[in-house]
């Protein structure tokens, strides 16, 4: 008997995320070897009308074919997929790979070939531009480890997460996208981080389900060359399939012209891959009331209660502010008290201070209001 959560899970992601419509392609990709929720996926978009169609993906057959990858064939695969996901009006993309670290032995240039000829033009352009989309992950016992519970208990925190009631969210977002609308200064203190920055007519937009499940963000972007200062992120984040603890940038007139962190040389090779990756394409503020500690999984950790993310690289066209590259490196900063406390203010006004909402307006959006 299938589990009632998963059905639930299930029926929100084609129901509400996607919204699919009857007659619509759905593209459902699945990373690892989990079924139950693929199936009930299948299942709730034939039941509602839709054409489900099923991509399945191993990281470990992905790894063998990354490290041999030529130019040609990453042109051809992406040729390919791309013609697929021009058929596709919703993708639901889900990760349950047993093994976070599977592509950390691919060479970095082989990795830079895939994003920019394949993940690029197949998921930045085509995918997040032109179809209803939403990606997540799947409890393993993989995401249990890193999570640093038991695999009941991961599953439990997983299912409270993902089903969380997202609509209420979404509402409770309305202020904090406003307010991010009307602001031209933003400062972000705190230890080793002190950086300011503009978003005057960038626009802000709200994730409440639609995009990401685990959710809970409000979004937008710096104007380009604005941000000036340092900041000092205090999570350990991974970028294709190699863990970055200690990530230090330091900005003038918008471009990283100083970074550090565990590994300082590699760091800065991501940094090089192009001329936008040194700039920031997105600033976003988490909140999540039960994301509480990083897990290494950025679906999970940019969503953070009390959190922020200070992206380099690729804007989204909906909060744009020019800035294109071939990366998307969500970078966090936990500002709760129990991680060094911090403060962001808007316009020289404090919103929020050790990752607590400090203005009325915006205190529907701290943790005892959205469970």
């Amino acid at each position: 008997m299938r589990d009632p959560r998963i059905q639930k899970l299930a029926e929100n992601l084609v129901g509400y995320s996607v919204d699919m419509q009857p007659g619509e392609n759905v593209l459902i990709e699945m990373i690892g070897s989990e079924r139950d929720l693929l199936n009930a996926i299948v299942e709730e978009v034939g039941r509602k009308g839709g054409r489900p169609f099923v991509q399945l993906t191993d990281k470990t057959v992905q790894r063998a074919m990354l490290k041999h990858a030529t130019k040609e064939q990453l042109s051809i695969w992406s040729e390919l997929d791309l013609a697929r996901m021009k058929q596709m009006d919703c993708y639901i993309g889900i990760r349950a790979g047993e093994n976070v670290n599977d592509l950390a032995d691919v060479p970095e240039q082989n990795m830079k070939l895939y994003n920019s000829i394949y993940s690029h033009p197949v998921h930045s352009e085509e995918r997040v531009k032109r179809t209803k989309w939403v990606v997540l992950r799947y409890p393993n016992a993989s995401m249990a480890q890193l999570a640093n519970t038991s695999t009941e208990a991961f599953e439990d925190f997983y299912f409270d997460v993902c089903n969380l009631d997202y609509s209420k969210m979404d509402r409770a977002q309305d202020p904090l996208a406003e307010l991010m609308r009307r602001t031209d200064k933003v400062r972000i203190t705190g230890p080793g981080t002190d950086i300011s920055f503009s978003i005057k007519n960038i626009g802000a937009e709200k994730c409440s389900g639609q995009k990401n499940i685990p959710d809970g963000e409000v979004y937008t972007s710096p104007v380009r060359d604005s941000v000036n200062g340092t900041i000092a992120y205090n999570t350990p984040t991974l970028y294709n399939g190699v863990t970055f603890e200690n990530i230090t940038f330091r900005f003038e007139q918008g471009k990283i012209v100083e970074a550090t962190g565990s590994d300082t040389a590699r760091l800065n090779e991501i940094l090089d891959s192009d001329e936008g990756a040194r700039y920031i394409g997105e600033f976003a503020i988490g909140f999540n009331p039960y994301i509480l500690h990083p897990m290494k999984d950025i679906l999970f950790d940019e969503k953070i209660a009390g959190s922020l993310h200070f992206t380099p690289g690729q804007a989204y066209e909906v909060t744009d502010n020019g800035n294109r590259s071939s990366i998307h490196w969500d970078l966090v900063l936990i500002q709760r008290p129990e991680y060094g406390g911090g403060e962001i203010y808007f316009d020289d006004v404090l919103i929020r201070k050790d990752g607590l909402f400090v203005i009325p307006e915006l205190e529907s959006l701290n943790p005892e209001n959205l469970k």
